[in-house]
Order: structure tokens, then sequence, then C-alpha cells
């Protein structure tokens, strides 16, 4: 960053052994995202980080992170409700990791995702999905660049705490 002071945040923290799984061209019905998670959720496969999104021709997409050991289930599971969500596509990358920074009052620091997403950049840093809440910013990327992520973030950051869990 510079000469520049970091910018204090509440802490980062990574997660790797994960999977990340995409429904693609979802038919823009309210009952799909529920039918999706609860076949999940029966399974007892834990979805840890989700997105969902309408593109530009009415389709949702939804991607998710779950424990990579629980993949092969998970795309059971998926080929199993397809035709009745409608989906038209599946896909899965089977080695990702999720970074988050987070900290209190995000709302009112509106250049915490500006400052986290450039740093990621300028590291060459792929991000795959973001997910925000008001309290943090998290995002997927491949688990390999899970280190330079960190690093990048701590170069940016001022974050007393740091969580990270890499996988067994």
């Amino acid at each position: 960053m510079g000469n520049e002071a970091k910018i204090k945040v509440g802490g980062i923290m990574a997660n790797s052994g994960l999977a990340t799984v995409s429904i693609l061209s979802l038919p823009d019905r309210p009952d799909v995202a529920g039918m999706i998670l609860h076949a999940m959720g029966k399974e007892n496969i834990n979805i840890e980080f989700v997105v969902q999104n309408v593109d530009i021709e009415g389709n949702g997409n939804m991607t998710f992170c779950i424990d990579q050991k629980h993949l092969e289930s998970a795309l059971e599971v998926l080929e199993r409700v397809k035709s009745l969500i409608e989906a038209k596509g599946i896909s899965y990358h089977p080695n990702v990791a999720t970074i988050s920074v987070f900290g209190p009052h995000f709302r009112e620091r509106p250049m915490i995702s500006g400052f986290m997403f450039n740093a990621l950049g300028t590291a060459g840093i792929e991000v795959l999905a973001i997910s925000t809440s008001i309290s943090s910013c998290s995002c997927v990327i491949q688990a390999e660049q899970i280190e330079d992520a960190m690093r990048a973030l701590h170069d940016t950051f001022d974050a007393p705490h740091q969580v990270t869990k890499f996988a067994p």
C-alpha cells in the first residue's frame, strides 16, 4: 500500500478444504433456492458460503461452498433435483478457499471492499465469487492462492485477528 497507513479492520479469516458448486440457468421461481438448500441439508451437507443472482435473461445462478469431502454427494443430490429445479447446468471447482475481511461498522466504511479487491487483483488472485454482509466481505479463490491472498490483505489492512482453517 505504499506510504499510506493501513486500514484498521477487525481481522482476516481464511478457510481452505472447500469446493464450490454452481447451479446455472435456474428459472426465476421463489421455491428454487429453498429446494436446493433443503436437499443439501437433508444429506448433512453444510453450506458455508452462498451467492445467488439473476442474469440479464432472467435466469438464476447459485454458487455455494461446501467441505471438499461432500462434493461427490452434493453433485449426486443436484442430479436428483436438477429436473425439479429446471437447472440447465451444474459446474464445480474441487479445491477452493474462502477469505474474508471482517470488522465492526462496515456500513460506515464503504472503501473496505474496494481496498480488498484491489489488493487481491494487484496480487493476481482470481476471485470466483463474492458475498458480503454488514460486518464482512468474503470471496472464493483457488486454494493454491490462499497464502498470496493472505499476504496481500495483511499488506493492506491492520488486522489484529487472523483466523485460518487449513484443510486437514
